[in-house]
């Protein structure tokens, strides 16, 4: 396979590093030609129902279903008493996709001669979801959680969240961070595969569309200061509208605000979170590209020899767990207390389960050191 030098470049600071890659679809799509053809677009949903989210020829009809798909990703709200036929539905889809924890063993007999990488969602994961996103601060336990996984296995933190807002939560400079949903890529200075490399892997597909998601995110500011409970924040290659503390009867005034300032810009799609709104470049790239790009940087690709556990509790993380599943190789583990459609192969109720599975990993490979050191 022939390889081709891609420059990463950092528009701020003017840093630019050189990485080899293959001459494959995922950079001729994402990098060379970000915007050439309809093609080289990503749909914004999956879903019959979000497919209606689509901004242009927006009609009431739409706002509505905007609405309906803003009811359906809101965990938190009062669940009727589960039936008979819903605690059986449950339990089958229990069945599909078990517990991490109690699985463990099948995923460390999975990785027997295979180097495991860790991609990890930040909130939601790492962090309790919480009413304001400025405060979803991770524990100290599981910062320290992260940093042992850190010392065993390269360990990205794939997030929603400007990179450096997420760097600001975790602050641990050993990780690999991919924000704006893989959109701005940055690595330590040594990298787990070459500890000499001076300068840091550094990616960001999306660097043309900063000034009009700056222009966005001031238009959404000052379209939905009327309403109370409305958060916006520029996460530098999206811009989040988080509905959290927004009165549910005040659902479709925002989406309504929203789709006003959103029909302006073709080359923007919207997408949806655990209770925001997140406004997006129309390129092909995804956290499921953006594990494809690590995975490559790391010097895994097209490699038998790795197994990637991916961790994520949001629907934006269902294009990881697709990738995983489309590559046969690794497993996709889904955060959530209740049933939903996912990609992933098992699941974890919460965060305090995550920190366990992690603390596990690292107890597992450092038995698995002690072993091989006797022989």
């Amino acid at each position: 396979m022939t390889k081709q030098n891609v420059v990463l470049s950092d528009v701020k600071s003017g840093l630019a590093i050189t990485v080899a890659v293959s001459n494959s679809s995922l950079f001729s799509a994402a990098v060379q030609k970000p915007l050439t053809a309809p093609g080289g677009y990503i749909t914004i949903s999956r879903s019959k129902l979000l497919k209606k989210l689509e901004t242009g020829g927006v009609t009431e009809g739409r706002i509505n279903a905007w609405v309906e798909s803003m009811r359906a990703s809101s965990p938190t709200r009062i669940r009727p008493t589960p039936s008979s036929t819903q605690n059986r539905d449950e339990g089958s889809w229990m069945l599909k996709h078990p517990s991490a924890l109690n699985m463990f063993e099948e995923i460390t007999n999975a990785s027997k001669g295979k180097q495991i990488v860790m991609f990890l969602d930040y909130d939601g994961t790492l962090s309790p979801i919480v009413e304001d996103p400025d405060r979803a601060f991770m524990s100290e336990s599981m910062r320290r959680a992260v940093k042992d996984v850190a010392k065993y296995f390269p360990t990205a933190i794939v997030s929603g969240r400007c990179r450096d807002k997420v760097y600001s939560f975790v602050r641990l400079a050993e990780l690999y961070y991919a924000g704006s949903h893989g959109m701005d890529i940055k690595g330590p200075t040594k990298s787990y595969r070459n500890k000499k490399r001076n300068q840091p892997v550094l990616f960001q597909p999306a660097n043309e569309f900063l000034p009009m998601i700056d222009e966005v995110y001031k238009a959404l500011l000052e379209k939905t200061k009327s309403t109370p409970g409305a958060k916006v924040e520029n996460n530098r290659f999206c811009v989040s509208v988080h509905f959290r503390c927004v009165d549910e009867k005040s659902w479709t005034e925002l989406a309504e605000q929203v789709r006003s300032v959103l029909k302006e810009y073709p080359k923007l799609r919207l997408t949806q979170g655990r209770k925001v709104l997140e406004i997006r470049p129309t390129i092909k790239w995804d956290k499921g590209k953006a594990l494809e790009f690590l995975l490559e940087s790391l010097g895994f690709a097209n490699c038998n020899n790795v197994l990637p556990l991916y961790i994520g509790d949001d629907r934006t993380d269902e294009d990881a767990f697709k990738v995983l599943r489309n590559r046969g190789q690794g497993f996709g583990i889904l955060v959530s207390k209740v049933a939903k459609e996912t990609k992933a192969s098992y699941t974890l109720q919460e965060p305090s389960e995550v920190m366990d599975f992690l603390h596990r990993l690292v107890e597992w490979k450092r038995m698995s050191a002690r072993g091989h050191s006797r022989v």
